[in-house]
C-alpha cells in the first residue's frame, strides 16, 4: 500500500498545509532555545521541564476532547511511553540544564546533530532508505551548523558539562522521532502529541518541589516565559511537527530543523543583543543550501516508446 508519507517522497514536493506546519515549528523551536536561556537563572532544568509540560499538556487536551479516541495496541504504548519518556521528559530536562552554561545558538547547533541520527534511524529501523541528496543534506547542513557554533563562540565551552546535556538531548530527539513516526500511521498526531506530553509531565513529577520553590522566586516575566514554552513550542509546534511527521519521511523532515540555530542566532541578536560573527552568518546560508539540497530528486529520465521499423522494400 503506497502512503502519503511515501508519495510526497516520491514527488518531493511539499503541500501548502505541511509546508506551512514545518514553517511554524521551526519558528516555534528557535524561539524556544532563546526564551530557556532568558528563564534559565530563574528556574531549574527539571522545573522548567515540569511547568512547560503542564501548560502544554492542558493545551493539547483541549485538542482532543470531543474527538475520536485510537486505543493503543501493546506495541503502541511501548512506542508511547518510549517517545513520551524521551522527547518531551528528558529531552527538555537535558536541554534546560545544557543553557544554564551554553548560549542558545550554541546549544541549537549541538542538539542539531539530532536530524542526522533520525536520517540514519529511519533510513535502518522504518525502512526508509538514505537518498543520495537526503545525505548529501545532511552532511552540508551539519557543516552550516558546526560553523554557526565556532561563529558564536564555541570554544565557551566550561568544563564541558553543557556540550553532554546537548548531546544527550540530541539522543533523547532522535529517539522520540523514530518512536513516533510509527504510532502516526494509526494513531491521529494530535491524539499521539497529547499522550507524549502528558507521559512527559508524568516522568518529570519528581521536579515538583523544585517547581513549587522556584515560582515562589521567580520573576513574572520568567513565569510567562514558561508557559510560553508551553504554549507555543510544545503545544503548537509538538502539533504542526507531527501533523507534517505524518505526511514525509522522518529523515527528510530532520534534515529541516537545521535552520533552527541559524533562526535562534538572529533571535538571540534581537532580544540579547549579541552579535552573530560573520562565520555565523555563513553558517546559517550553509545550513539553509543543505536542505534545499535534501529536497532533491534524481531525474527521472522519460521513456520513450521505440520507433516501429519501417520495412522497406522494393516495389
Amino acid at each position: 500500500m503506497t502512503t502519503t508519507s511515501d508519495r510526497a517522497s516520491a514527488t518531493g514536493r511539499l503541500s501548502t498545509p505541511v509546508f506551512i506546519a514545518i514553517v511554524v515549528t521551526v519558528l516555534a523551536w528557535a524561539s524556544a532555545f532563546v526564551v530557556i536561556r532568558g528563564v534559565a537563572p530563574h528556574f531549574g532544568g527539571g522545573a522548567l521541564a515540569l511547568l512547560r509540560l503542564t501548560v502544554g499538556s492542558l493545551l493539547l487536551a483541549s485538542l482532543v476532547i470531543g474527538r475520536r479516541w485510537v486505543a493503543p495496541n501493546r506495541r503502541e504504548w511501548m512506542l508511547v511511553v518510549v517517545f513520551g519518556v524521551a522527547w518531551f521528559g528528558a529531552y527538555n530536562v537535558a536541554l534546560n540544564i545544557a543553557e544554564h552554561s551554553l548560549d542558545a545558538g550554541t546549544t541549537a547547533m549541538i542538539v542539531n546533530i539530532g536530524p542526522i541520527l533520525i536520517a540514519l534511524g529511519a533510513g535502518i529501523f522504518l525502512g526508509e532508505g538514505i537518498p543520495k541528496w537526503l545525505a548529501i543534506g545532511a552532511g552540508v547542513a551539519f557543516f552550516g551548523v558546526v560553523l554557526i557554533g565556532l561563529g558564536t563562540g564555541i570554544s565557551g565551552f566550561g568544563d564541558g558539562t553543557g556540550v553532554l546535556w546537548s548531546l544527550l538531548a540530541a539522543l533523547t530527539y532522535a529517539t522520540g522521532v523514530l518512536c513516533q513516526k510509527p504510532l502516526l500511521r494509526r494513531i491521529p498526531a494530535r491524539q499521539t502529541t497529547f499522550m507524549g506530553c502528558v507521559i512527559g509531565m508524568v516522568a518529570c513529577t519528581p521536579f515538583l518541589g523544585e517547581l513549587v520553590h522556584d515560582l515562589g522566586r521567580a520573576p513574572v516575566a520568567s513565569i510567562l516565559g514558561a508557559v510560553y514554552l508551553g504554549a507555543v513550542p510544545t503545544a503548537l509546534a509538538f502539533s504542526t511537527w507531527a501533523f507534517a511527521l505524518s505526511k514525509m519521511p522522518a529523515g527528510q523532515l530532520g534534515v529541516t530543523t537545521y535552520v533552527v540555530p541559524a533562526i535562534a542566532v538572529l533571535l538571540g541578536l534581537a532580544f540579547f543583543g549579541e552579535i552573530p560573527a560573520p562565520l555565523a552568518i555563513v553558517g546559517g546560508v550553509v545550513c539553509l543550501v543543505g536542505v534545499a539540497l535534501s529536497r532533491r530528486r534524481p531525474r527521472r529520465v522519460a521513456r520513450t516508446a521505440p520507433q516501429p521499423t519501417v520495412s522497406q522494400t522494393g516495389s
